[in-house]
């Protein structure tokens, strides 16, 4: 190789090195804006948030032990992995912002995208949770300050929900009751391949104490079937999949 040819080749690698490096960081500022699009926000921007706004919504989705062992002030404690995260995120305005958070950031990302679709418009999540607000040394309390209130639900709404042309079922259960915990799998299964003719509703009976005792609902779990607003089927304590199925063909 010439002393020409050695020249060449050095100007080109150069010009190929500097390419590469524009598109790598082309790339990052695309994955930091597509972060942005999805409501996740650094813990310092939730710190300014707060700041300006003292009354955000915000809500921790970690356990409660996770929660009683430091959280950011006011948070709400919602657990993610609870069965009774629907019902109690459903107590929150739609139209104005919220704030999610958890350890590190997995469990927050699934909780907001359910809530949006839920039609929560303005969720916000913080980039990497209390890992990064730790990092950052912000503040942060072990006061069981605002645990949510179960949100429940009331006559009004479980009337609400009968009013469907499909069959509506109705499931009451507990976090603690074995036998509901068994049936929550199919249940879900049969949402999604009935979900053309059946409308399953879970009802948690703690939190919604007051609808439980005017529907006479004694033990768990208690399924209940209406077809036009109508019980016509009521079954208490476990089932099986395929006998339930029996009864909505």
């Amino acid at each position: 190789m010439n002393k020409y040819t050695l020249i060449l080749a050095i100007f080109l690698t150069g010009i190929l090195s500097a390419c590469g490096t524009q598109s790598n960081e082309q790339a990052s500022t695309n994955s930091t804006s597509t972060a942005n699009e999805n409501g996740a926000i650094s813990a310092a921007e939730v710190h300014k948030k707060i700041k300006d706004n003292p009354k955000l919504t915000i809500v921790d989705v970690r356990t409660p032990d996770e929660y009683a062992q430091g959280h950011l002030e006011n948070a709400h404690n919602i657990d993610w992995n609870s069965n009774s995260f629907e019902n109690k995120i459903d107590g929150f305005e739609r139209d104005k912002p919220i704030l999610v958070y958890c350890l590190s950031g997995a469990r927050s990302a699934a909780a907001a995208e359910k809530m949006r679709s839920f039609g929560f418009k303005n969720v916000l999540e913080m980039e990497n949770g209390m890992m990064a607000w730790r990092a950052a040394q912000l503040p942060e309390t072990t006061a069981n300050v605002s645990v949510a209130k179960p949100a429940g639900m009331n006559r009004d709404q479980f009337d609400a929900a009968l009013n469907s042309p499909k069959l509506v079922l109705i499931d009451f259960y507990a976090d603690w009751c074995a036998p509901c915990k068994k049936m929550a799998p199919y249940l879900e299964e049969i949402k999604t391949e009935m979900g053309d003719k059946v409308e399953v509703v879970r009802i948690n009976a703690d939190d919604s104490a007051e609808l439980s005792s005017q529907l006479s609902i004694e033990e768990l779990p208690t399924v209940l079937v209406f077809k036009n607003k109508t019980m016509v089927w009521k079954n208490v304590g476990y089932i099986g999949k395929e006998e339930l199925v029996k009864h909505l063909q």
